[in-house]
């Protein structure tokens, strides 16, 4: 009887896993902004900017690559909750650390980046959505909520 019970208990165990799993999505490809999508106030567009940003994802990590005027721009976030830091140019050239940590909400993933700039530490979260070829990222900050949708390049 209790063979039967762990039996069970491991089943449940591993389709519970396996559902888990199957709920993350993945966001790699050229993604572009939908024009119809774009907020009014443009600026920031967190990690992917105003795109077009191509972003690749594997089981530890995803990458963003994009151009923003002269500079190319490269961000990791480790998708194991640990800590990622990433380093690009500010405003008035200084380069700008920040500290992000990722975590995944069922199928949404969810960046929390931390950045110091003017003596103050300025917080913002992205929550990515993909729906077939559609990304919607939903930006809060200290401004607010901004939505940006993008659309995947080549569909």
């Amino acid at each position: 009887m209790t063979r039967a019970r762990v039996g069970v208990t491991a089943a449940a165990i591993l389709a519970a896993a396996t559902v888990v799993w199957a709920q993350k999505p993945d966001f790699s490809g050229t993604w572009t902004l939908d024009p119809a999508g774009a907020p009014a106030e443009s600026g920031g567009g967190g990690p992917l900017g105003s795109g077009p940003a191509t972003v690749r994802q594997t089981a530890d990590a995803l990458t963003i690559e994009r151009t923003t005027g002269d500079d190319k721009v490269a961000l990791t976030y480790k998708l194991d909750g640990s800590d990622s830091r990433n380093t690009m140019a500010g405003r008035d050239g200084q380069s700008i650390d920040s500290m992000s940590t990722v975590r995944w909400q069922g199928p949404k993933l969810t960046i929390v980046t931390r950045l110091e700039t003017g003596g103050q530490i300025v917080q913002s979260t992205d929550v990515w959505t993909v729906e077939g070829s559609t990304l919607i990222v939903e930006t809060t900050d200290a401004r607010g909520t901004q939505k940006r949708i993008y659309k995947r390049s080549g569909q």
